[in-house]
C-alpha cells in the first residue's frame, strides 16, 4: 500500500461495500506502506460512511499505525480491532 502501488482504479473500486452492513479489512498481508496507504484507508472510510457500512481494520502494519498516530487517527473506532 504505497504511492507506487495504489492507482486510481483502487480508489474507484468500492463495489465491495454495496449490500454490506459491516466489514473488517485485514491488513495482515500488507508488506510495505506509506502515507498513500493511510490516504487509501481514509478514502475507504469516507466511502463506507457514504454507504452506511460499519468499517474497521485489523492487523494494521506497524509502519501504517505509526503514520496514523501522528494525527491521532489510530484512536478512532476504525482501529478498534487493530493488532500492531
Amino acid at each position: 500500500m504505497t504511492f507506487a502501488s495504489i492507482d486510481k482504479q483502487s480508489l474507484k473500486s468500492f463495489n465491495f461495500l454495496k449490500g454490506m452492513d459491516s466489514i473488517c479489512i485485514d491488513l495482515a498481508n500488507v508488506g510495505t506502506t506509506d502515507s498513500a496507504g493511510l490516504a487509501l484507508m481514509i478514502e475507504w472510510i469516507k466511502q463506507a460512511r457514504s454507504n452506511r457500512v460499519k468499517l474497521s481494520f485489523k492487523n494494521v502494519p506497524a509502519q501504517l499505525l505509526a503514520l496514523a498516530k501522528l494525527s491521532g487517527f489510530d484512536e478512532t473506532e476504525y482501529f478498534a480491532n487493530r493488532t500492531p
